[in-house]
């Protein structure tokens, strides 16, 4: 229970960023879809049309939704220049507005319609204009239908926005899906209870409003109000009343090793001064153009992921040349900075279980190849989608009997309960070794290098004193070190925080 709530009492800046951003999502949602309610209550072509529209964005996963919005604002930049951002805020915002908009459009545009005739004509009668024939007669009527939409839009708004996390907006799905990835059972309930907490608040306090109009009780619906505005108002307090902004951004895709690498490097530059924040959960594509659009300042990737993903490379060079081609490649690119790496490499490897392994006979990828239509391969969710994947099953002739999707940290578990055969496992996971599981070997040499190495975003590549603070990371953590710091989060008992970890390893490898 004390962990439950020490994990609530901790959520303050997520809970007062989610605050912000569907406030903001709704209220956008609220300047468009009146405004339209209204041409489309006077034009039917254009009701078809709008609701259509707001209909079809609903059936779109709020998930895709959100990352839609990451290329098409990055295609934007040729137009409004390099300071459109491309994570974070804007996106979600735009997502979230989108994603509200039909609750408040559809009731709307009902209340409008079902607007007694008797009454537009009395207002017709007295000779009013169709400014104040809106302002005193349809708004009023309509006031309590389009409140209930609101109320509908609010809750969905809030439990969507939870998304936000993945594309580097912060928000309460941070402690959900570090929870979800680190199996921190605890953190996931306290993001679900925050969120659905807000939703049930927010949708209280719309309620007043909505009865304070439905029964002509102005101050029932300006009490609500106020309290919606002075909670919106706390919330803008947390995150923007005080402090340094100027804060180094750091990015972590979504997995335990990244959140580890992240808080060390955190932490480290917390020590020398620097505020710090953490952008977690970010995709690889997306996490690599947030680094080179200096959405983000730091981020630690992998040099096969680079090569293959966004260098398009298909051949497979030694460390020291691929190192040296992407270094190349960044600063000519973007002006990112290849800091360094910092001293192990991640592969990805097909991996088996022991026992699968020695009944089947299984050493390499190629013992595969003959049995793969009978077995099921998991990986990451984005694994099967990326080049290096693409190589391996050509190069082998591999044609695996089904494919699954698992989040990073459930791929461990699915084979070992046997939801899967072969999972695409990570080189420096603790797990291979402590799950007693097989790294097929790699005679084609398929897979590319994946040393880990430290990007600089070009905002950031002259800083001097930043540089300075980041160099006694490089080539200091060993593969042996970053396994035991893995494993410590991924472990089922006396699990570490991806905080306590990174101290862990800090000390382990002596920074």
């Amino acid at each position: 229970m004390n962990g439950f709530r020490d994990a609530l009492l901790g959520l303050g800046p997520q809970l007062s960023a989610h605050i912000l951003l569907s406030a903001s999502a709704i209220v956008l949602g609220i300047l468009v879809a009146l405004p339209l309610a209204v041409w489309a209550s006077r034009s039917p072509p254009v009701a078809r049309v709008a609701l259509g529209f707001a209909s079809l964005v609903q059936t779109i996963p709020a998930l895709a939704l959100l990352a839609l919005f990451f290329p098409i604002l990055l295609s934007l930049r040729v137009i409004f220049g390099e300071g459109l951002p491309t994570l974070g805020f804007l996106p979600a915002l735009l997502a979230l507005a989108l994603y509200a908009l039909l609750p408040i459009l559809r009731n709307a545009v009902t209340a409008q319609a079902n607007l007694d005739p008797g009454v537009l004509e009395a207002a017709d009668g007295v000779g009013m204009t169709k400014w104040q024939k809106l302002k005193l007669v349809e708004a009023p009527l309509s006031a309590p239908f389009i409140m209930a939409g609101i109320r509908t839009a609010s809750v969905w708004t809030i439990g969507a926005a939870t998304l936000a996390t993945t594309i580097g907006q912060p928000s309460l799905g941070d402690p959900i899906f570090a929870g979800l990835q680190t199996q921190n059972w605890v953190l996931v309930l306290a993001g679900c209870f925050a969120s659905a907490g807000l939703a049930l608040i927010a949708d209280a306090l719309l309620g007043l409003i909505e009865r304070g109009m439905a029964t002509r009780q102005r101050g029932l619906a300006l009490g609500g109000l106020v309290m919606v505005i002075l909670g919106i108002a706390a919330a803008a307090f947390a995150q923007f009343g005080g402090g340094e902004r100027d804060r180094i951004l750091i990015g972590a895709k979504g997995f335990s090793e990244q959140y580890v690498l992240a808080r060390l490097i955190g932490q480290r530059l917390e020590a020398e001064g620097y505020a710090v924040e953490y952008r977690d959960g970010l995709g690889s594509a997306v996490a690599h153009s947030a680094v080179s659009s200096a959405d983000i300042d730091l981020l630690v990737d992998y040099t096969g992921t680079i090569w293959a993903n966004q260098m398009k490379r298909t051949d497979n060079p030694a460390h020291e040349q691929m190192y040296n081609q992407i270094s190349d490649w960044e600063r000519e690119t973007s002006g990112t900075v290849v800091l360094g790496r910092i001293g192990f490499e991640n592969a990805y490897g097909l991996a088996v279980r022991q026992d699968v392994a020695e009944s089947r006979n299984l050493t390499s990828i190629a013992d595969l190849a003959s049995i793969a239509p009978q077995l099921t391969i998991g990986g990451d969710p984005e694994f099967f989608e990326r080049p290096e994947w693409i190589a391996v099953r050509d190069a082998y002739g591999l044609r695996f009997g089904q494919t699954r999707n698992f989040a990073p940290t459930f791929m461990y578990n699915a084979l070992k309960s046997g939801e899967a055969d072969v999972i695409s496992a990570y080189t420096s996971d603790g797990r291979i070794a402590a799950d007693n599981l097989v790294l097929l070997d790699d005679p084609a040499g398929a897979f590319p290098n994946y040393d880990a190495i430290l990007l600089v975003s070009p905002d950031r590549a002259t800083d001097a004193a930043l540089l300075s603070a980041l160099t006694p990371v490089i080539d200091a953590i060993d593969v042996d070190a970053m396994r035991e710091a893995n494993y410590a989060v991924d472990r089922d008992t006396d699990k570490l925080t991806p905080d306590e970890a990174a101290r862990m390893l800090a000390a382990r490898v002596g920074l």
